[in-house]
Formats: C-alpha cells, structure tokens, sequence
C-alpha cells in the first residue's frame, strides 16, 4: 500500500497536477513516436507550395487565363489555408507539417503583416472620399445623403446612370458647391474646380476624367477612374486584357501630369498586388498601404474580398484610410484623409 501511494504522489507527498502528468505522458508518446516526422508529407507539401505562391507571384505566367493576376488579386486571402493546415497536422501528429505551416504563416505575416496593424494618424487637412454607386442602384438618392456623411472634401462618384445624375446632383448640392460629371464619372467639391475634362482610357466612351481642385493647399489635380470589368470564366480564366489596356493609358495620363499634387479616385477593378496595373501603381502611392487599419476591402459590399476601389496619391500624404458604410451598391465607398502641401 505505501509502494502504491508514492507511486501517485510526488516526492512531497502531494498530488501532482493532472495537466503537468498528461502533458509529460503526451511528449513521452511523442518521442517514441517514429512516425512523427514521416506523416502528413503531403499537408507539408501543400503548405510549402502557398509560400512560394506568396514569395514568387510575380512569376506566375499571365500568358495563359491571366493567373498571374487572378492569384494577386486574392492573394491575402492563401492565409485562410494556414489554419485548416495547422489542424490537419495536429490530427495527424505530423511534426514535418507542423513546421512547414509555421514556416508558411511567417511568410505572410512578412508579406502582409503590415497591412493588418492600425497605420492611420490624426492630421490632415483634406479628406477625399470615392464610390462606385452602381448603375443599378435602388436608392441613389440614400447612396448620396450616406457617402456626404463622410464629410469628404472632394468627393468621386463612379457608375453614374445619366438617368440617374440629376438624382446625385439634388442630393449633393446642400454640401458641395462644385460638380463635375463626363460619361460616367464626375467629381463633387467643396473647393472650386477647373479644367474638367475626359480623360482617354481607350474604351470608346467616357470612364475617366480629370479636374482640378483650387484647394486652400494649393491646385490639386484629381483623377477618377472606372477601369473595365474582369471576369473569371472557366474556359477563359481571368479575362482582363481591356482593363490592361485602360490601365497603361491611365497611367500614360498621370506620367503627363503637371501638377505636383496628383489624387486618384475610383474603381480601378484591381488590387495593389495586381501586376498589371503597374502603369498606375508605380507612380501613385495607396493610401490604404500607407495609412489604413486592415485591409479595407471593398468588393463585393455584403462579403468584401479584395480591395479594387482605390484611393492613391503623388505630392500629399496618406494620413488615414477607410471605409464607410455599405449603401445601395454592390461596393462600399472608400475614404481618406490626406495632408496636402503648397
């Protein structure tokens, strides 16, 4: 009897704690498991595939179906696959799967960490705002009152109905003096604009348009901009060879750009991340990279996924980024707030 009670206490004679002996019998097992490191080979192999997807994307071929661009567009979202990951390799037992995950989960916060802390700061002296309302939007008039709310300064609508336009212009006129509209597109200011006018992106109607802002900063020349949708069909992959073609013209027309203060507002129906909008996203800098809380996506409204409405800048200073509140639309607005300098 004495032999069996010190063999269920420990040397002081009291309990040891049931958490400390299981873990200890757990880690025994473990060391005498062989098969630790051959199990799960394949969730390894799996979890090592999506860090090279992170780290070379940009080698992904765009020659067959655009994949390049289709992975980039929704490249944040191969951190979902981490989790389910670790659980199959806690399953199997596998130490091999185990340490490739963690190896992956480093690789994106690495590549994204940055994007998921709070970079947004107090100043600024101008907030910009911009929405694609959509052309069939039930309540434009509700979509309008709701994007004036953000008390954006300069304010950039996009899918605008010409049926639709007088409907914005009533509902906007209260907060902002100054409007401009060409093809779909227009511009409303608190601030008086000048020289509006379309801007070609090789579409053979009007999706583009530039204007500039007399801020109390100084000219600001404001662009906005509807690239071409993309599509993802099955037997055509990521179909997006004429938003390519607006985005190099788009881009021709900021590298043209006189002003030291240059804004861009709009749907560029792409991401950061996209290659293909390079044109653009080399000479202007993202105000949610820059100054936003997360990722800030977008689109679409009720389950947003990537962030292809954007807000990007040469000269000011990304101070903060956001968005707003879903309205009609099958996007949610974007805003930010921005220092701008003489």
């Amino acid at each position: 009897m004495a032999q069996a009670y010190m063999t269920e206490t420990g040397n002081d004679g009291s309990e040891p704690g049931p958490s400390g002996s299981g873990l200890k019998r757990r880690l025994a097992e473990l060391r005498r498991d062989r098969g630790i490191w051959k199990r799960g080979i394949v969730t390894a192999g799996f979890a090592a595939l999506i860090s090279l997807i992170m780290i070379f994307h940009a080698e992904l071929p765009n020659d067959i179906g655009n994949l390049g661009s289709l992975t980039e567009t929704f490249l944040p979202w191969l951190g979902v696959f981490v989790p389910v990951l670790l659980a199959v390799a806690v399953v199997r037992k596998s130490a091999t799967a185990l340490i490739a995950i963690l190896l992956t989960a480093a690789v994106w916060v690495n590549v994204f960490g940055g994007l998921v802390t709070d970079k947004s700061g107090p100043g600024g002296n101008l907030t910009v705002a911009t929405h694609n309302v959509d052309a069939d939007n039930p309540d434009p008039k509700g979509t309008a009152e709701a994007v004036a709310k953000s008390k954006a300064d300069v304010l950039a609508l996009t899918e605008l109905k010409a049926s639709a336009v007088p409907v914005y212009e009533k509902a906007l006129e209260g907060t902002y003096k100054y409007h401009a509209v060409e093809g779909t597109v227009g511009v409303w200011s608190k601030y008086p604009l000048t020289s509006s006018k379309p801007v070609d992106i090789r579409l053979g109607w009007t999706r583009a348009m530039r204007t500039t802002v007399a801020s109390p900063f100084g000219e600001i020349g404001v662009y906005v901009a509807h690239l071409p949708s993309v599509r993802v069909k099955l037997n055509a992959g990521f179909t997006a060879n004429q938003r390519d073609n607006s985005a190099d013209a788009l881009g021709a027309a900021l590298a043209n750009e006189p002003l030291k203060n240059v804004i861009l507002l709009g749907d560029l129906n792409g991401t950061m991340n996209d290659r293909s909008l390079s044109e653009v996203t080399s000479q202007m800098r993202s105000t949610q990279g820059a100054a936003g809380n997360g990722f800030g996506f977008s689109w679409p409204a009720q389950f947003p996924m990537a962030r292809i409405d954007q807000i990007m800048v040469r000269g000011a200073k990304p101070e903060a980024s956001w968005t707003l509140p879903r309205t009609g639309s099958d996007h949610l607005p974007v805003a930010a707030r921005l220092t701008v300098r003489k």
